[in-house]
């Protein structure tokens, strides 16, 4: 908590400073930091009064039941509003509260994989509705909106292995497959103005987009692939119908590439930001969710297990999410550094 309160302090005084509400979304974003670093140290101090209330009211009520009972109660609603504030203290990232940009990629298996990278976008798409967060599908990568997105699904980065028996596969043989989960934040107004994007680096082609058919099936070459040149960063969009609308997803997204790039350059570990590149295949997963023989969700790096892998494909993955950010904190100290 001090080094919140002194961090309110240094925006305070920098909001102040001559000219810089000549930017204002850079300085809302300020005053918004301010707000909410102060907001966390009122309510820890409020909590800190509630559990000394509590101890006093222990010591004399030792020999009064209703007294004791009256202890119990709110030893209870402290202890329940502690551990719905304790996450906050997890999230050490820069961009924690940002919102997070999520890319699922097919790995070995064939149509076995592209089988799971749905199932796996269908768990986030879940995972996000029960948090009352907005998740906008942009063709493989979606982005989600809501406090702390980002903090909260960068946990997820990384290549996640399925177990089960391929519906596709006529002699019901057990199938591996793999994915890649790529989580980045999505860029302020001012992160994206640090990136810089010359026209003569980019290809741009476009093509009809692809789908399942129908009366719905874009006709015109909708779809928007960029390549930049200089570091061979390939981003693709074809959910909307405009490709100029696919255009500037896929400029944002190209942006948030290159300013973790950027980050990672500049970074002592070059997974302070997002974490090692991996291939999608055996030996480099994260996560391993076997439907047969028996169900079982076992994240690598945390040890957690969950039995229930039907409620975990359905979106409850939060036990997950806390898990990895109590194995971080434990393993870097209070370094945001290292997935």
């Amino acid at each position: 908590m001090p080094a919140k309160g002194k961090k309110a302090d240094e925006l305070d005084a920098q909001l102040i400073q001559p000219g810089v509400w000549d930017d204002p979304k850079h300085a809302g974003q300020m005053a918004r930091e301010a707000a909410e670093n102060r907001e966390q140290i009122a309510t820890w101090d409020r909590l800190e009064r509630r559990a000394r209330d509590v101890l006093e009211l222990e010591q004399l009520g030792e020999d009064d039941p209703e007294l004791e009972k009256q202890v119990a109660e709110e030893q209870a609603a402290v202890e329940k509003e502690l551990r719905s504030h304790e996450l906050d203290l997890l999230f050490t990232d820069t961009y924690a509260n940002h919102n997070a940009v999520v890319t699922i990629s097919v790995g070995q298996g064939g149509v076995e994989a592209q089988d799971w990278v749905e199932m796996l976008l269908r768990m986030y798409l879940k995972w996000a509705e029960r948090r009352g967060f907005e998740a906008g599908l942009k063709s493989v990568t979606f982005i989600v909106r809501g406090p702390r997105a980002y903090g909260l699904l960068r946990s997820e980065h990384g290549v996640h292995r399925l177990v089960r028996i391929s519906p596709f596969d006529q002699n019901h043989r057990r199938h591996t497959s793999f994915a890649l989960v790529e989580v980045m934040p999505e860029l302020e107004s001012t992160d994206e103005a640090a990136v810089v994007i010359n026209a003569q680096d980019l290809r741009i082609d476009t093509y009809r987009s692809t789908g399942a058919g129908g009366q719905h099936v874009n006709k015109t070459d909708s779809a928007v692939r960029i390549t930049h040149l200089p570091t061979g960063i390939v981003v693709t969009c074809q959910n909307e119908r405009s490709q100029m609308k696919n255009r500037e997803m896929a400029m944002k997204v190209l942006k948030a590439r290159l300013f973790q790039r950027q980050q990672q350059e500049a970074a002592e570990h070059l997974d302070q930001i997002r974490g090692q590149v991996m291939p999608a295949e055996f030996g480099s997963q994260i996560r391993n969710y076997v439907l047969q023989p028996y169900t079982l969700v076992k994240d690598v790096r945390t040890g957690l297990e969950v039995g229930n892998a039907q409620a975990v494909l359905d979106g409850e993955i939060d036990p997950f999410i806390e898990s990895w950010l109590r194995w971080r904190l434990g393993k870097n100290g209070s370094s945001p550094q290292g997935q």
